[in-house]
């Protein structure tokens, strides 16, 4: 089996999509990721997410961009997919990375391209939620997100459990009085930054969950591991906390059957719905994350 490592590295290598695209049965194996390649493929695929009674993000797939006339296109998406939500009626509101807004060419460009969807987000009644990406991006990311939850209050961030100063940048945005979605952690990062084994991570993500839960503020516990997901139930139920305090979240096509379960059970389910062009390396972690996607890749691959 290919190593996390390796699929971390290969997510890298953006030259490989061309190859892997011409690959017999491959489009059809991202699919089950990635919900298309334009807006109009996103909205039929929340609209069946909310018919099962969950909600969800959009993420228009990017990062990284080097260039400010790829940002402004971001940026317009990003405004056109808050329109779309209001038109169409979808529940959802949207995700965004700071890389795909510039924060690689300018920390104040990006925080003036983010403020533009924030704003857009606002007149909308809607919410957007800012990514957190590797760990030289946490603290501009930060300062971006706090700016802007002072500005506007519908706003949150992504917390990552792997890295060992997240308890921390916790304790200080719930002192603020923000939203958090809480999740491992899926870059590839050296022990200096983050905690090396799996049973570090999961111990540290469960006492983080804990605190999110009992603040009283509503946020997202992100995860596909039934294990989390039993300690988050056991915990809300134990404290007397409502299912309608907080909500579980899970990437669109990964554990589809624990989503519906969950939403069965009178929990709240938000689905991360990713489209766009930019597929690649989202969908090569993807399949980093869980070894059981690698499998389901190579069956699909040799239907084809």
């Amino acid at each position: 089996m290919i190593s996390r490592a390796a699929l971390l590295y290969l997510s890298q290598r953006h030259e490989l999509k061309s190859f892997f695209t011409i690959l017999p049965g491959f489009k059809q194996v991202t699919r089950r990721f990635i919900a298309g390649e334009n807006i109009d493929d996103a909205i039929i695929a929340i609209r069946e997410l909310n018919r099962a009674g969950i909600t969800a993000s959009f993420d228009h797939l990017g990062e990284s961009t080097t260039s400010e006339a790829e940002a402004e296109s971001d940026v317009r998406e990003y405004l056109h997919v808050l329109e779309r939500i209001e038109a169409t009626g979808v529940d959802s509101n949207v995700s965004v990375k700071l890389t795909q807004l510039g924060l690689d060419i300018d920390e104040g460009y990006c925080l003036r391209n983010t403020r533009r969807i924030v704003e857009a987000a606002k007149r909308h009644d809607n919410f957007v939620r800012i990514d957190m990406e590797d760990s030289p991006k946490t603290d501009a990311t930060l300062r971006i997100f706090k700016t802007l939850f002072k500005e506007f209050g519908n706003v949150g961030i992504v917390l990552q459990a792997y890295l060992y100063r997240t308890e921390a940048d916790l304790n200080e945005i719930l002192a603020m009085g923000a939203r958090v979605r809480l999740c491992k952690g899926a870059y590839k990062e050296p022990e200096t930054v983050a905690f090396p084994e799996k049973s570090e991570v999961d111990a540290n993500f469960i006492k983080l969950m804990q605190k999110l839960l009992k603040s009283g503020i509503y946020h997202g516990i992100a995860t596909h591991d039934e294990r989390m997901v039993a300690a988050t139930k056991d915990f809300a139920a134990r404290e007397g906390i409502s299912k309608d305090d907080f909500e579980f979240q899970m990437l669109y096509g990964v554990r589809r059957d624990l989503m519906l379960k969950l939403a069965g059970e009178g929990y709240r389910v938000r689905a991360y719905v990713p489209y766009g062009e930019y597929w690649y390396p989202y969908f090569m972690r993807r399949l980093a994350e869980r070894p059981a996607n690698v499998w389901f890749v190579l069956k699909n691959l040799w239907k084809g």
